[in-house]
Parts: C-alpha cells; structure tokens; sequence
C-alpha cells in the first residue's frame, strides 16, 4: 500500500476529494462532517485540522487533529496561513473533542492491525511535514485498549487516563433497562420518571424531542450549554473552547442528531440533550440543565437516559455510549466502565 496524506485546514481549505463519501461509508458520527469542523474551527482557540490518508484515490484512515498552543494569547486562533510550517511552539492532540472517551482516528474497515500501526506512523510524519519544527510532539486522547496497543514503543508513553461508560443494547425496550437496575436504583428512576410525566401533564414542562430540529434556536443552546461546562468547572487540561450559537443552529438541524429539549411553561429552556446516530455505538453526548435554584427542575438527567434508551432500542447499533463523568451515575444505570488512554509522542520518537 502506498499512501500519501492530505492536511486541510476547514476554515480555508476545501474538502477533501471524497471525504464525503468516506464520512457515509464508514457511518462516521455528525462531527466528523467538514462544514462542522469548519464552524468549529473559526471558533477554536486550538483549531481542529482535517487528515485523510489515501491508498492511490481512496481514502483508507482519517484523524481530526487540533493545534494546540499554550493559552498565552486570545480567545481565538490567528488567522491561519494556507501553508507554510509553523515556528512558535505547539503541540498536536489527535482528538475528537465533541465525542467523550471515543479516539479522533478512524480508519477503513479492510485494515488489520499491522497496517493502522504503520499508517499512526506516517501520520505522525506528515503532522511534522505541515507544523514544521515547532511541533513539540503528538498527544493522542481517548483511544481504546486496541489503538493504544498500536501506539507502544520506545521513547513513547501510554497509560490509562478514564474510562467511558457503555451500555450495551441488550433491552428489548425501556422497561427491560429498568428491571435490569439494582432495586434501590431501580426505584429512583421510576420515581423520577413519574415526577417529569406529572409535570408535562400538568402543562408545567414541554418535553419534545426529534432529529432535524428546526424549532430551535442555536444562540440559546449554545447558551446553555457553555455555562454548563463553566458551572462543573473546565479542567486545566481541556483544550476545548466553547461552541458557538452558528454551530449549533446547524448541529441541531442534521437529520443524525436527535436532539431532546426540555421548557418551562414561560419557553424558558430548563435543559438540552443531543443524541448522535451510528450504525455500532449512538452517543449520548451534551448535556446541560439550569441549576434548581435557578428555576431548572430536578430529575430531567434521568429522562433524558431513558430517552436515550428508548432510541437505543429501537435501533440495531451494539451500544450506547455515555461519555466519562459523571461516573457513578452512569454505572448505577447499567452502564459499564470501558479503559480510555492516552498516549503521548515527544518529537525525537515521531513515526518510529
């Protein structure tokens, strides 16, 4: 196999010829769509790059990789150059920020082992190639026990860092999940449950959910959403900057997003829940809610799980995934702990 690999910059550069077709063929969840990654790169303080790896024509692997510098400087990125390699410091983490504890490479399914390890090589090569000598090396977030496994070597380091919660669709509907719960569990959620049906009832809530969701205003998820993540407090690590209102005014529409939204009487959104289609793992993956001293209500986290599920078995995908944290929360629902690690590559030990 000869590959060679093309590096597009989303806010400037046009789609890779057949990413597309790539991003169908391999059921590749919504953030992986370009005109996305684009909307999220003018707003990124570490903007993501787009890699594609062709064997000839076909694309055979692909990675989203942001470029990290230290957070010495504004809000958003400078405007980026078309080409060129870069001289100030920066890092690259091989990640895919928008879907927890899931990696940011992925790769054709007629691939065995021997040949994703060479192609994580040449992608370290190439990642040189662009970011020139100031690349200080690679980080690799969020990959499984396989990808780790492939990323060993000397010079290089690789460790467990979480895990992620999965629930595997074994439930032929919501109340076979249920049963399956401990007792005490068990009698929570269905008290919980029943508390949000006797508010929507009651005309006190609206509950709508769906795919394509049109009604929505993105400013206002978006809203909700970042202070969220600022009110559970951003890690220090976390090289994620905030999404924008234009994002989500585009996200929410896509017929692979189911997005579920809960408002008050008044159309205040109280809290928001985006679930993401694929053929072997749905995501459930962002999550906000007003804190009840502000007017938000309590027990909406848990219909938002059962919704979740209720897509889940309706579908024939393997899983649902969950994300990290909350961890005992999510495990007290059924959902099991996966291994997530990371894996760092200093520059001298880059493609070997």
């Amino acid at each position: 196999m000869t590959v060679s690999f093309e590096i597009a910059d989303p806010r400037t550069e046009p789609e890779p010829f057949g990413w597309s077709e790539f991003r169908a063929r391999r059921g590749l969840h919504a953030v992986w769509d370009y005109d996305l990654l684009a909307l999220e790169a003018w707003a990124a303080r570490n903007p993501p790059l787009l890699v594609v790896a062709r064997d000839k024509t076909r694309i055979v692997a692909a990675a989203t990789v942001l470029v990290c510098t230290p957070r010495l400087r504004p809000a958003y990125a400078a405007v980026s150059r078309k080409r060129g390699p870069m001289l100030k410091p920066v890092w690259a983490e091989v990640y895919q920020p928008w879907l927890s504890g899931l990696p940011g490479v992925v790769f054709s399914d007629d691939l065995d082992d021997d040949a994703r390890a060479a192609l994580l090589r040449e992608l370290e090569r190439a990642l040189a190639r662009r970011l020139g000598a100031g690349l200080l090396g690679v980080f690799y977030r969020s990959v499984g026990a396989d990808l780790a496994g492939m990323l060993e070597g000397r010079g290089r380091l690789v460790r467990q860092v979480d895990t992620v919660s999965v629930l595997p669709n074994d439930f032929a509907d919501r109340d076979g999940w249920i049963a399956s719960l401990s007792r005490s569990r068990r009698t929570n959620v269905t008290r919980a449950l029943r508390d949000v049906s006797r508010r929507v009832e009651s005309g006190q809530l609206v509950v709508v959910g769906g795919t394509a969701r049109g009604d929505l205003t993105g400013g206002e998820v978006a809203d909700l959403l970042n202070r969220h993540r600022l009110d559970r407090g951003i890690p220090s690590l976390d090289t994620r900057s905030p999404l924008l209102g234009s994002y989500f005014h585009s996200f929410v529409r896509r017929p692979d997003v189911h997005t579920v939204t809960y408002h008050d009487s008044e159309g205040r959104l109280l809290a928001v829940n985006t679930l993401l289609d694929h053929p072997q793992c749905l995501v459930k993956q962002h999550w906000a809610a007003l804190p009840v001293a502000e007017g938000g209500l309590k027990n909406l986290l848990f219909d938002s799980f059962a919704r979740a599920v209720d897509t889940l078995t309706r579908t024939t995908a393997a899983e649902l995934s969950a994300g990290r944290r909350p961890h005992d929360v999510k495990h007290a629902l059924g959902f099991t702990p996966r291994p997530v690690f990371g894996a760092v590559v200093p520059r001298p030990v880059m493609g070997r």
